[in-house]
């Protein structure tokens, strides 16, 4: 079976700083990767086309990033940053090559969890939207209500939740991010990233079981056809091996039919993302 890694990153830290590198935990990851290092690791899982997503709030990264795929036979998409409170979001959506087919900001790392319902970022989603691209939340579980608010109120914009957002997998809780989760998923506007989890886990000591619960709760509230797999790769290196995720990834859908683990794996990804 073809398969899309649909969330993946790479690095040059001789491009550019990257802050939150530093921190000692983020030690072995702290060098620059490349589409050269991810190949072979994704060629080994199957993975024939991935989705290349942002690191930073910087908008020279995101043309980097389209002309890396632009050259790429491996990257089928590129999911940049933009400033979505800029008055002319339209005009910079436009301006940028081909290639592009999703917007990101990281919203986990603002201090406002209502920061999604401002009305300059809302003017600035509904420009997402309009250009014909999807827009990945990356939040935490306390701002799933302004997400929830968010994806209510514009429902011509395909959403992508990255990472479950990350819930906290390695206390092993489940409520309130179960219940919000739901919620959201309750929105047909709005898919879900079965990325992200091992980081959420015990780095060291993290098992298939303690993630099951997680990956369950999202298969059963979007279904299969608004879930996609992503290997977070490089990031997924602080606990485990991009092998090690494809097999968890395969071990989590083992129970789902032929059909439903080819949207998890391909389809899903080419519906959100439009992807040729």
């Amino acid at each position: 079976m073809s398969r899309i890694d649909a969330h993946h990153h790479v690095w040059d830290l001789s491009a550019r700083p990257h802050a939150w590198l530093e921190p000692e935990q983020m030690a072995p990851v702290r060098r620059s990767f490349t589409l050269g290092d991810l190949a072979g690791h994704a060629g080994a899982a199957g993975v024939t086309g991935t989705v290349l997503v942002q690191v930073l709030p910087d908008l020279d990264e995101t043309r980097e990033f389209l002309a890396l795929a632009a050259a790429s036979e491996l990257v089928a998409g590129v999911v940049g940053w933009i400033d979505l409170t800029a008055p002319d979001v339209a005009g910079t959506l436009a301006a940028l090559p081909a290639g592009l087919v999703g917007v990101r900001h990281g919203v986990q790392s603002e201090p406002d969890p209502a920061w999604l319902t401002r009305p300059d970022v809302r003017r600035g989603l509904a420009a997402v939207a309009a250009a014909g691209l999807a827009y990945d939340l990356l939040t935490l579980p306390h701002q799933l209500p302004a997400a929830i608010e968010t994806v209510a109120a514009l429902p011509q914009l395909t959403f992508v939740l990255d990472h479950l957002s990350k819930p906290p997998i390695a206390s092993g809780e489940l409520e309130p991010w179960r219940a919000r989760v739901r919620e959201l998923a309750a929105h047909p506007n709005v898919f879900c990233k079965l990325s992200g989890m091992v980081t959420e886990a015990d780095w060291a000591s993290w098992r298939v079981a303690d993630l099951r619960p997680y990956a369950e709760v999202v298969l059963e509230a979007f279904g299969p056809e608004r879930v996609m797999f992503g290997s977070d790769w490089p990031v997924c290196l602080l606990a485990a091996e991009y092998e090690q995720v494809a097999a968890a990834a395969d071990e989590l859908c083992a129970g789902l039919s032929e059909h439903e683990r080819a949207q998890v794996f391909a389809g899903t990804a080419r519906r959100a993302y439009r992807l040729g």
